[in-house]
């Protein structure tokens, strides 16, 4: 097929999912995939193939970055005692473990071994797309591991090809694979971050701004990849850094855009690849003889059971070294670990491992065991999306994990915060900007009303808490107790807290005879009244708005400051800030007018 038509079948492929999924109450990213496989019966559909590099250098960068950018540095930090072993050892022994089961089935070793390298580690594009039920801090930290681990993958998968080809691995090579995979890549991440940021502190137009992020983790593959290191890596480490610094060296037009287009971006790299993830396994599926289709399908399950079974194993072993939330008992940490084995999803980086399998050895002879191990990955991946995803709620709603209010309690501590903090300043900030007593006084006003309206929110929602626990309490008492009331949404229990601004009220203003025709007309705006004891600058609408822009502006930038100083200290988490400097971004463009907005 023609690049133009593979284009349009994608395109209707990913609109159609799009439009079925909330109706099938199913998430998207599996009705893609679906849809991928009911093509592969299509015999012409099925030359369509996915390049290994295609997904590596396309696809992965892009979603990684994003997938960096959303994840909470602080959220890293804290559950580095989790993700450190979970990225590395737990990949280690996944390997192993499935090269054991393979083995034993049939599978020469070299082969099992690459097979191992390519389920081990679960993919953080999946896990976003299907985790976003999971509680924020149980997502973060799988996002995190899943962004981490490829590294170790990817050595694996070196040492493995190499073993295969009948190359020779000596202990020393292996260490070094493994310092440079993850120093490497650290280094290449950090490098081209500190380049993005002293290049974006100098830029002021949205459009070179938001390509030199596109730019960024592009560049860092490519560097990563060009000194043998995790592309992966360097990636995930460029998109940390970088969301980190934005708020300083970016302008609020330049996040609006991004935040606009970005996700849009992503979300078509990823349904496409779902869908010709599906592609492939048909692909895969009629180049296996019949013959050999019946044992792979045995190595796929097998390989499938043995990772939920590895994974669980490993969390409850390495438990005694962890440290578990205060207050859970072993009952809630049993079903923490089973949650955690099920989002357990595999994707683009196991696929394209497999498929970056030489297909010849130096001799020119056929790689022994290529089309099992490329098999038995699309086969793990499928199971993985099409059976753990959608049991995925049920376990949810099992585990009855609890509930996590931080991020709401954090993001109403960092809103009256910063707005205390513009109050007390109002002074200042209006005598440094030349503003007079009348503006100042009603962006007073106005300030107190917002930081009534959150009081009120955050009460709303304590005695919602309150009330549900209660409801909880008595239900699990009493069988006929009546049920829970749910949270309050944050507009609509604020009643008793709020209190409305009033209208402006003063006399009417009269234009002068002889300035014009009509209130319309040119002439001095200023020069609107008559009275001699009245300032001029206090009755034009003209130098008010001027006024209340500069207050305003200077308002916006104090909250600014004051909020990445809570998030620098650790009060608020990355999440919470950013959805906060949105909220201000808006409020500054809507301050400096239309006329600014398409810079």
């Amino acid at each position: 097929m023609q690049g133009l038509e593979i284009t349009v079948l994608l395109g209707l492929s990913m609109l159609v999912g799009t439009v079925l999924a909330p109706r099938l109450r199913v998430a998207t990213p599996l009705v893609l995939l679906v849809i991928g496989l009911a093509l592969g019966f299509i015999p012409e559909l099925r030359a369509i193939e996915l390049p290994p590099e295609t997904v590596l250098l396309l696809f992965l960068p892009v979603m990684l970055f994003r997938e960096a950018w959303t994840t909470s540095l602080r959220s890293v930090r804290r559950s580095l005692r989790y993700i450190i072993p979970m990225s590395t050892l737990l990949v280690v022994a996944s390997a192993f473990a499935v090269a054991g089961v393979a083995t034993w089935m049939g599978v020469p070793w070299e082969a099992a071994l690459v097979l191992g390298a390519a389920v081990a580690p679960p993919d953080a594009t999946a896990v976003a797309a299907l985790g976003r039920l999971l509680p924020a801090k149980t997502f973060m930290k799988l996002k995190a591991e899943s962004l981490t681990n490829d590294g170790t993958a990817l050595v694996l998968y070196a040492i493995a090809v190499a073993l295969l080809l009948g190359d020779q691995i000596t202990p020393l090579q292996i260490t070094g694979m493994v310092l440079l995979s993850y120093l490497g890549g650290a280094a290449a991440g950090i490098a081209v971050a500190v380049l993005a940021f002293f290049a974006l502190r100098r830029m002021q137009s949205t459009l070179t701004i938001n390509l030199t992020l596109v730019l960024v983790p592009f560049v860092a593959f490519l560097i990563a990849e060009l000194i043998e290191a995790s592309g992966v890596l360097a990636v995930v480490f460029a998109g940390l850094i970088v969301a980190w610094v934005s708020p300083r060296i970016t302008t609020a037009i330049s996040r609006r855009a991004a935040d606009a287009t970005w996700p849009f971006g992503v979300y078509l790299l990823n349904g496409a690849l779902f869908v010709l993830i599906g592609l492939e396994v048909q692909l895969v599926l009629h180049e296996i003889s019949p013959s050999e289709i019946g044992i792979l399908l045995l190595v796929t399950v097998a390989a499938w059971l043995v990772l939920g079974v590895v994974r669980y194993l490993f969390q409850w072993l390495f438990s005694p070294f962890s440290r578990p939330p205060a207050g859970s008992s072993r009952s809630l940490r049993h079903r923490s670990r089973v949650v955690s084995t099920v989002a357990g999803f595999r994707g683009a980086v196991s696929l394209a491992i497999a498929l970056s399998v030489p297909t010849v050895t130096a001799a020119g002879e056929p790689v022994p065991g290529r089309d099992a191990v490329v098999f038995v990955t699309a086969g793990v991946i499928v199971l993985t999306l099409l059976v753990q995803g959608p049991l995925l709620p049920a376990v949810i709603r099992w585990a009855k994990l609890p509930s996590d209010d931080a991020a709401i309690e954090e993001y109403e501590l960092a809103e009256r915060a910063i707005s205390g903090a513009a109050l007390a300043s109002l002074d200042d900030l209006a005598a440094e900007h030349g503003v007079s007593d009348r503006v100042r006084d009603r962006a007073r006003r106005e300030g107190y009303e917002r930081l009534e309206l959150a009081n009120a929110r955050a009460v709303a929602r304590q005695r919602a808490a309150e009330e549900r626990d209660l409801a909880e309490l008595d239900a699990s008492l009493d069988d006929d107790a009546p049920s829970t009331m749910g949270p309050v949404p944050p507009g609509a229990a604020d009643d008793d807290g709020r209190s409305r601004a009033k209208p402006a009220s003063g006399p009417p203003t009269r234009v002068p005879s002889g300035t014009g025709d009509g209130p319309f007309a040119s002439g001095p705006l200023e020069m609107i009244a008559v009275s001699d004891d009245i300032d001029l600058t206090q009755r034009s609408p003209l130098l008010r708005h001027k006024e209340a822009q500069r207050l305003r502006l200077a308002v916006l930038d104090r909250k600014r400051e004051v909020l990445l100083r809570l998030r620098r200290d650790g009060t608020i988490d990355d999440l919470v800030a950013r959805k906060i400097l949105a909220g201000l971004d808006l409020e500054e463009i809507r301050a400096r007018g239309a006329d600014k907005a398409v810079e």
